[in-house]
């Protein structure tokens, strides 16, 4: 019998990175032989026929939903691996995040805890810092940037390690003109992408004084600033006021495919103040387009890595690239690609979770 895979978080199945890289890690552990199943708040969009969904487990939970703490435990039941994906890393929801520490305390089998955010690098959660992540014996604690595992290994878990995300580096294609003609963008709009939930640290401010600060420099472009959104986290108020004031036009919403959404626009701008990882940096490099970024803590470790980006504080320098001739900017793009080969393709995720399960002593399932 296949071994058996439950990953529990807040939420899977939407474009945050923390389901979009859940979806990479299930595929992944299929090729290594296991049977998975998902375990959430909430899950957007196409369900499967062994989710589970426990309502009180959401980052928001309505106001009526009671967390079972049986519930949880029935949940986790008979599986080999539990893999808990950032809901005891960053405890946005405190009470699910408690309840599911104790679940994993108490669980037969195996426990990976997958850190993409930590309580001390949100202001508002760092008074969590002590109860989370949970420390527990044998427990697996798998960080998604080298800056997060010396975090812990400084605050005590010493066996922490790094798998970062993993990348398809050969992706299909998406239509331009369809998805342009979809926003209302017309053929002769520059088109600035920011993907990205809108959220605070996301700072579309920062995307649209990078747009105002190009078109200085380059006014034939005729920019319009487009971020897939949505707004969350009680942000729609601040959104449509920065709408408003906004010099550069604005266009919100989602294509229905990222390949789409990256093929209609001209330019990814990235001006996050703070990422787990910065997925949207990667994904820009394979779909073959030029990536705008503010210097995030952990965006060094792309770049460490060979990954060129350019800086939201450089507009000049960006103006001189789009001002190359085609067959430059190829070269670039090429050489971008086979750069993240090295370190960021999704064909080796396989290989590196089965090698940080035996070097953590876990062989034999």
């Amino acid at each position: 019998m296949a071994p058996q895979a439950v990953t529990v978080s807040f939420r899977f199945g939407g474009e945050d990175g923390v389901s979009v890289e859940a979806r990479k890690w299930s595929r992944a552990l299929h090729e290594l032989g296991f049977e998975t199943r998902r375990v959430a708040g909430e899950i957007v969009g196409a369900t499967e026929p062994d989710d589970l969904v426990i309502p009180a487990l959401a980052i928001e939970p309505a106001g009526s939903d009671h967390l079972d703490p049986g519930a949880v435990r029935d949940a986790l039941d008979g599986a080999d691996l539990v893999i808990v994906d950032n809901l005891c890393s960053l405890p946005l929801n405190a009470e699910a995040a408690r309840v599911v520490a104790s679940a994993v305390e108490r669980h037969a089998g195996r426990v990976a805890f997958r850190h993409h955010d930590l309580p001390w690098q949100r202001r508002h959660l760092k008074h969590l810092e002590d109860e989370f992540p949970p420390r527990l014996e044998g427990a697996l604690h798998a960080t998604i940037n080298l800056r997060s595992r010396r975090e812990l290994q400084a605050r005590g878990y010493a066996d922490a390690v790094t798998i970062h995300n993993y990348f398809d580096l050969d992706p299909p294609p998406g239509d331009r003109s369809a998805t342009r003609r979809e926003f209302g963008f017309h053929d002769d709009d520059f088109v600035l992408f920011q993907p990205a939930r809108a959220i605070e640290r996301k700072n579309v401010p920062g995307a649209l004084r990078f747009a105002r600060q190009l078109h200085e420099i380059a006014p034939a472009l005729d920019l319009k600033l487009w971020v897939s959104g949505p707004a969350e986290d009680g942000y729609a108020p601040v959104l449509e006021r920065i709408i408003e004031r906004a010099e550069t036009p604005m266009t919100i919403g989602r294509a229905s495919a990222a390949g789409s959404a990256y093929a209609a626009s001209d330019l990814v701008v990235y001006p996050s103040t703070w990422e787990g990882f910065g997925n949207p940096v990667i994904e820009a490099i394979a779909y073959r387009r030029a990536c705008v970024a503010y210097p995030y803590p952990v965006l060094a470790e792309l770049v460490a890595a060979g990954i060129r980006v350019f800086s939201t504080q450089q507009p000049d320098a960006v103006a001189k690239f789009l001002a190359e001739p085609a067959a430059v900017r190829e070269r670039y793009f090429d050489a971008n690609v086979s750069r993240a080969r090295v370190s960021f393709s999704l064909v080796d995720l396989p290989a590196a979770i089965e090698e940080t399960f035996a070097a953590h002593g876990w062989i034999a399932w």
